[in-house]
């Protein structure tokens, strides 16, 4: 029988896809001519929200500002832990404004926000997992920005590199379901990252290329529900006989930029 799982009510923080769209090309997913259906997208962000919501979670919101339609993807946003704020400083141009909307929200909210030096992409790139920071690098953010992290929290940082541009940030390619136990995809990572997961993680979840392309490593737990791409069929049965309750969430609007549920969600961990 698998072990009954306990979750844990989480504060996350959003943006409406009110000014989502396809305008440029940053990843192997987006190409400028997509055209986005702009009522389906709002519909599904908003399931998400409910979801969340229906599981006990607190969630909030930034306002969405004209001209920055990647600004729905509020986990590049930052990466908060123990109610600080470490800040993103975007690779392509188009995002950059985004980290000023952001920090806005966060300093009206009473957060200190630390802005890198170095390019950082928030939990894109930085994903909390028990006592460590798991932390990619390869596309986007650079390990200098690593040993920021390191510098700022005092949590030990373990560097990543990502070697699939489809999988062009660690949110895409692994997901934590709780403090000792992550899901990824091992042909996303170089081998000597693939070693270092395999003794960090002996008993991880590993998903197949078809439910990674699916977007099934972007999802959030709670540590016991997955809110989990609906098309990740494989991954999402492995996680059920682990105890795990799947919470199918279609963001499929989303996949035209290269995001789904966890890119749309910012958690607050104070």
């Amino acid at each position: 029988m698998p072990e009954s799982r306990v979750p844990r009510p989480r504060r996350f923080l959003v943006c409406e896809p009110r000014h989502f769209a396809v305008q440029y090309a940053i990843n192997p997913w987006m190409h400028p001519d997509t055209q986005v259906d702009v009522d389906l997208a709002r519909a599904q962000w908003q399931a998400l929200i409910g979801a969340y919501r229906a599981h006990g979670h607190t969630v909030e919101s930034v306002e969405p500002v004209a001209g920055l339609p990647d600004m729905v993807f509020a986990a590049n946003s930052a990466l908060v832990l123990e109610g600080r704020v470490f800040g993103a400083q975007f690779h392509a141009p188009q995002r950059r404004p985004e980290s000023t909307a952001y920090d806005t929200w966060f300093k009206a909210a009473g957060f200190h926000v630390h802005r890198p030096e170095s390019v950082c992409e928030g939990e894109g790139d930085l994903v909390p997992a028990g006592r460590y920071v798991l932390a990619g690098t390869g596309f986007r953010t650079t390990r200098e920005a690593h040993r920021e992290v390191q510098e700022f929290f005092g949590v030990p940082v373990i560097s990543l590199h990502l070697v699939d541009p489809y999988f062009y940030h660690l949110d895409t390619a692994l997901f934590v379901l709780d403090d000792d136990t992550v899901a990824y995809y091992p042909e996303a990572f170089s081998p000597g990252s693939r070693e270092v997961l395999a003794r960090l993680y002996p008993n991880a979840v590993l998903a197949t290329r078809e439910d990674a392309l699916a977007f099934g490593l972007n999802s959030v737990s709670d540590g016991r529900h997955v809110f989990i791409a609906p098309g990740a069929t494989a991954l999402a049965d492995q996680l059920v006989r682990r105890g795990y309750v799947p919470v199918p969430v279609d963001l499929s609007e989303f996949h035209k930029a290269g995001g789904g549920i966890k890119c749309c969600t910012q958690e607050i961990r104070s």
